[in-house]
Order: structure tokens, then C-alpha cells, then sequence
């Protein structure tokens, strides 16, 4: 079998461009906790319900308000945490909850306020450390970033964001082992979701394990058909093994999933005519 048909710096270029762009360009992870059902038309109704026979009580705001944010209505879900921290002030949860809310829609200096305020409340609520983490990370502040992942981590979280997001600032620095291990422990808590595959595979890609990076870009595959990253990633495994037809066929429809991706386009240029 032929092993690499790219060498020295062209596959450091490729492995480089993947793992800035390709595994944290969509990690998939809502910093909600609740179950995909909660965001149901259904479940709001029955929340409704429940905020209409208790109309002082900041919980039912708060739980309505991530049954709001789960489904993408934003607005109302601020104004479920609004009312909320109107009712109770010290409502740690609600704060770091509108965060969210704010980081989904862009109020990046509003979601940092408010992870911070939840966490003068609380120090050691894990998931205050983890959302405010992906701030940082926003930011390009990856010190920052770790700190609070790290702190997220030693406090027992099971959020496997934490570890997934910790595991791409690992992946970037180039600790791959120790990128590998986070990927493997979000996977863990969590192995309905592609992202941490991808993540991992392009470690084990970059250490030279071809066989397991490949295993782990299929699995993304299978849980995520229209994953265009990892299907990028899968045909620079075939590429790495001198098979381009294969490679092609897989750069070509990560191409057609994401035409804007630059390491698909090049992808094709390198194996086009197998």
C-alpha cells in the first residue's frame, strides 16, 4: 500500500488550514443542557401553563426560557431570564442562561457580563466557566479560554463542550495526545454528536494514525451526512494513501455541502483525475 503522497511542508500546510478552520469552524454544542423535546411547541405550552399559575416564581421563567432558547426563539427567551433575574437577583443560573442567549445572537461584551455576574454568585458553577470559555475563545483569547475550561473540568463537569472545546485549543498548540484524550472524554459523555469525531480524527490524522482517523471521520459521517468538513477530512486520508479517486469523490462532495471551503476546493485540484 502506498502510504502519503504528500509530504514534508505541502501536509503541514493541509493539516494546518484543517485544524484552524475545519474542526472549530461548527462544534455543534448548545450550552443548553436540556433534552431536544423541551424545545417543543408542546413542552412551551405546558411550560406556559406552569408561569401562568406561578407568576412570581423566577424558576418557571427560567425553565420556560431555555425551553425557548432550545427551540431558537431568542427574544422570548430573554425575556423569560429578564423577568427571571427581575425576580430574583442572585438567580445564577438565569444569568449565565441570558448569557447564552446573548452569545447566540452576537452580544458577545453582554454574554461576558453576564457569565461573570453568575459567577460572582457562584463560583463554582462549572457551566458559567464553560460558556464564558467560548467568549474568551470567540475573542481569540485561547489563555483565557483554557483557564476557564480547565476550571469547568476540575469543578466534575460532564458537559462534554467542555472537553471538546478544551481539546481544539489542545489540537492547535499541537498536543495532540492530550487533544485525543479531551475528544475521547466528550465523546464519552456524549457520542451522538459528529463533532468530537472530527476533532479527534484530525489529531490522530496529524500523528500519523490513519486508521483511526479514518474510523472517526466515517463515524462523524454517519451521524452527520452533511458534514462538509469531515468529508474533507476522510478524502485527505485517502489522499494521505495514494487512493485520489476516492479522494476526489469525497473533497467533491464536501465542495458541493460547502462551496466556500477552501481545503475541499484545493482538495480537488490535487486529485482530479485520480
Amino acid at each position: 500500500m502506498t502510504i502519503s503522497i504528500m509530504r514534508g511542508a505541502s501536509l503541514c500546510l493541509v493539516l494546518s488550514m484543517l485544524l484552524l478552520s475545519g474542526c472549530n469552524s461548527s462544534d455543534g454544542f448548545s450550552s443548553l443542557t436540556i433534552e431536544k423535546e423541551q424545545g417543543s411547541q408542546q413542552n412551551i405550552s405546558s411550560l406556559s401553563q406552569v408561569v401562568a399559575q406561578n407568576p412570581r416564581d423566577p424558576e418557571a421563567y427560567n425553565v420556560r426560557g431555555s425551553a425557548y432558547g432550545r427551540a431558537g426563539q431568542f427574544s422570548a427567551a430573554l425575556q423569560d431570564f429578564n423577568t427571571a433575574i427581575s425576580l430574583n437577583n442572585r438567580f445564577y443560573q438565569a444569568y449565565s442562561n441570558r448569557a447564552l442567549m446573548y452569545k447566540n445572537t452576537g452580544k458577545f461584551k453582554k454574554a461576558a457580563t453576564d457569565y461573570n455576574t453568575a459567577l460572582k454568585i457562584n463560583p463554582n458553577y462549572s457551566e458559567a466557566y464553560i460558556g464564558r470559555g467560548e467568549v474568551y475563545d470567540r475573542a481569540n483569547q485561547a489563555k483565557q479560554a483554557l483557564r476557564d475550561y480547565n476550571r469547568a473540568i476540575a469543578l466534575g463537569t460532564t458537559n462534554p463542550r467542555a472537553y471538546h472545546r478544551r481539546g481544539i485549543i489542545l489540537q492547535r498548540q499541537r498536543d495532540h495526545a492530550a487533544a485525543i484524550e479531551d475528544f475521547s472524554k466528550a465523546i464519552s459523555y456524549e457520542d451522538q454528536r459528529p463533532e468530537p469525531y472530527n476533532g479527534r480524527g484530525l489529531s490522530y490524522l496529524a500523528t500519523g494514525a490513519l486508521d483511526n482517523a479514518l474510523d472517526d471521520f466515517n463515524t462523524a459521517l454517519k451521524l452527520d451526512g452533511d458534514y462538509a468538513e469531515a468529508w474533507t477530512n476522510q478524502a485527505l486520508v485517502f489522499e494521505q494513501r495514494g487512493n485520489k479517486k476516492r479522494a476526489f469523490k469525497s473533497y467533491a462532495r464536501a465542495a458541493a455541502l460547502k462551496p466556500d471551503y477552501r481545503p475541499a476546493r484545493d482538495g480537488m485540484s490535487r486529485t482530479r483525475g485520480g
